[in-house]
């Protein structure tokens, strides 16, 4: 890991953290030719297209018929876990379920001399939900973007992943999905955002993918909703120096080992500390199965930020707005009302992020890549559509028109003010 030490500058950043703000870039020039005649591809041919780019892609044959799981195979696939996995994604899915219910909002109306205005909230009739396969198993993946949009009252949810297994499958019947289609890549996105034979069109698609299914779901954006377009995972550590620095280590190990573009960052003013982290993270990669994934990762953006005091550490992880912040500080309480910009806040020494992953109940599907300067954690709003509803009676009217009229005579929007005015005349 570098180490960087602000402790002796003005408040401004260097070139490293200039370079790990740009950590999370899109190449699209390299890539998007390629995904875009995909598009194309899948929207005039359908299912012809998407066999023909998962036999390429995924050295998969499939045909209309083979595309979709049978639900049975959901089932059986739960049915015959390993009685700790099962308990386990029990746990995680119920924990998931009550975070979620108190997301819910209510439709409501209010009445004002003569004036009804109200909101309803209606859930989305279909949504896609994409989760990484192949060599991989996101059981977790499942159930974070599925649950809430089941919580929300979605009438069907439409997985896609590239040869999901076995525990993919059973989540999917956990969670509550309706129908599996064992494709991937940005054709799997393609045909959920237009509709083909056999795929159905969906409102929304959410979850994460490599970066032509990031790509995918940033040039479909307006056929179809998305969630967001994710980057490489990250995480970044506050600390002062109070916690056994092996905790530390292995805490941005567990970002390093995701990808050779993941980030890993410690924020304190402790240098001794700092360096027996450092020390640490080489101890626990000597023999560490993912050691070359994570080396990479650690040695291009793994980065240790020295500085004065701990709020100047918030001001550093604001910048960032890290998809995860660990506070691990005697008193992380104290330093929440100056955290602005992040994904999800781990307060504590026992916080771990992995346990965010899985089981605690908030969803791991977080902002990257800076954006959680402006976009939330995925969640139960993210599946719902609001309709205002305006009543307005003939007392009611006489109450606004006037001031209607003046702006919009003020705008120089005639048919407006026409609008208003021919009722006034009636009355």
């Amino acid at each position: 890991m570098k180490i960087e030490d602000l402790r002796n500058t003005a408040w401004r950043f260097n070139e490293r953290l200039r370079y790990l703000s740009r950590r999370g870039e899109i190449l699209e020039e390299e890539y998007e030719a390629v995904v875009r005649e995909i598009i194309k591809r899948v929207r005039e041919e359908g299912d012809k297209a998407v066999i023909e780019y998962t036999h390429r892609f995924d050295g998969v044959e499939l045909t209309p018929e083979t595309m979709e799981v049978p639900y049975e195979e959901l089932e059986r696939s739960y049915e015959e876990l390993e009685l700790d996995v099962k308990q386990a994604l029990e746990v995680a899915h119920e924990r998931i379920r009550r975070f979620h219910e108190r997301q819910l909002e209510q439709s409501y109306m209010v009445e004002e001399e003569g004036i009804i205005l109200g909101m309803r909230v209606i859930p989305l009739d279909r949504v896609g939900v994409y989760v990484p396969g192949g060599k991989a198993s996101y059981p977790s993946t499942v159930l974070m973007n599925t649950v809430p949009a089941v919580v929300a009252g979605v009438r069907e949810v439409v997985m896609v992943s590239p040869k999901p297994n076995r525990y993919t499958l059973a989540a999917a019947f956990l969670a509550g999905v309706t129908r599996v289609f064992s494709i991937g890549g940005a054709q799997a996105v393609a045909a959920l955002a237009f509709g083909t034979e056999t795929i159905p069109k969906v409102d929304k698609i959410v979850g994460p993918g490599n970066i032509y299914v990031a790509l995918a779901k940033k040039l479909l954006y307006g056929t179809v909703g998305i969630d967001m377009v994710a980057g490489p995972s990250e995480v970044l550590v506050i600390s002062d120096g109070s916690v056994d620095p092996r905790w530390v280590a292995a805490d941005l190990l567990s970002q390093a080992e995701h990808d050779e573009l993941a980030g890993a960052f410690l924020v304190t003013p402790e240098e001794e500390f700092a360096h027996e982290v450092v020390k640490e993270l080489e101890n626990l990669l000597t023999d560490f199965p993912r050691k070359e994934i994570a080396k990479k990762s650690l040695e291009r953006f793994g980065t240790v930020f020295l500085v004065e005091d701990l709020k100047q550490a918030c001001e550093v992880a604001n910048y960032i707005a890290p998809e995860h912040l660990e506070i691990l500080t005697k008193e992380p309480f104290a330093l929440l009302p100056y955290i602005r910009k992040a994904g999800a806040v781990f307060l504590g020494p026992y916080s771990t992020e992995p346990l965010g992953d899985y089981v605690l109940g908030p969803n791991h599907t977080l902002p990257t890549g800076g954006t959680a300067r402006f976009s939330s954690p995925l969640g139960v709003y993210d599946f719902v559509r609001r309709s205002s509803v305006i009543y307005v009676s003939q007392e009611g009217f006489q109450r606004v028109a006037d001031a209607t009229e003046s702006i919009a005579m003020a705008e120089g929007l005639h048919a407006h003010f026409l609008a208003v005015r021919v009722r006034r005349e009636d009355l």
